[in-house]
């Protein structure tokens, strides 16, 4: 913005000193006094400041994955779909009834064969509600395999615990392993982070057993996952 010019100034004192002498003139005794806003005001209009400022900063929608940034699949290419608002139509294993719609984006992918994955990324209201669901999820893991086998009492399961990453406000990783008779074995990999008030899961599954499991790059996916929310 162009500063006033020194003749805007001169008008602009002409007309402060002209109403300064009109004042005098009605009161009939000193100058004019000016009365300074009450305190109550003066916080009125710096909180009303202070929210016009937070208004104006843009919200950064959080980082998804990309698919080369998934476990190599060692016969297929990497396939994802565009990030998308609220949560898979149908919910990851170990996942169901955890995650809330609301704040909530997603992306699944996919390969040429049987091996899929799922990103779920929820922005809580608050930290401490962000604690609270990352929380929940991996309370939801650590007790899968044991709802699974309730569930198909004829078959098997089985978790383990890979251990917490260094990512931004932590990460944990578990693996699940499921077995039915006449049916091929599962085996699951789950990531779950936090960064601030937002919280991802990671979800990666194929048929075959613990073995197979890419952990070393599902670690890697995981921590990326995290620190990329907020610094693509």
């Amino acid at each position: 913005m162009r500063k006033p010019t020194h003749s805007f100034r001169g008008a602009a004192l002409g007309v402060v000193a002209a109403a300064a002498v009109t004042a005098m003139a009605v009161a009939g005794t000193g100058p004019a006094q000016a009365h300074a806003p009450s305190p109550q005001a003066q916080a009125q209009a710096q909180a009303q400041a202070q929210a016009g400022a937070q208004a104006a900063v843009p919200q950064r929608t959080p980082a998804h994955l990309v698919p080369r940034e998934l476990p190599p699949h060692p016969s297929s290419d990497w396939y994802a779909s565009d990030v998308t608002k609220g949560l898979p139509e149908t919910p990851p294993f170990c996942g169901e009834k955890t995650f809330p719609s609301a704040g909530a984006t997603h992306r699944t992918f996919w390969t040429e064969y049987d091996t899929g994955a799922t990103q779920i990324v929820v922005r809580t209201g608050t930290v401490e509600a962000a604690r609270k669901l990352a929380a929940a999820a991996e309370e939801k893991i650590r007790n899968c395999a044991a709802d699974w086998e309730s569930q198909f009492p004829e078959g098997t399961a089985s978790w383990r615990d890979y251990g917490a990453l260094t990512a931004e406000d932590g990460a944990h990783v578990y693996g699940v392993h499921t077995s039915y008779p006449d049916s091929e074995p599962g085996i699951h990999l789950f990531g779950v982070g936090r960064d601030g008030r937002t919280v991802t899961v990671v979800t990666w599954g194929e048929m075959g057993g613990y073995d197979q499991a890419p952990l070393a790059d599902f670690k890697r996916t995981t921590t990326t996952a995290v620190v990329k929310l907020y610094h693509p």
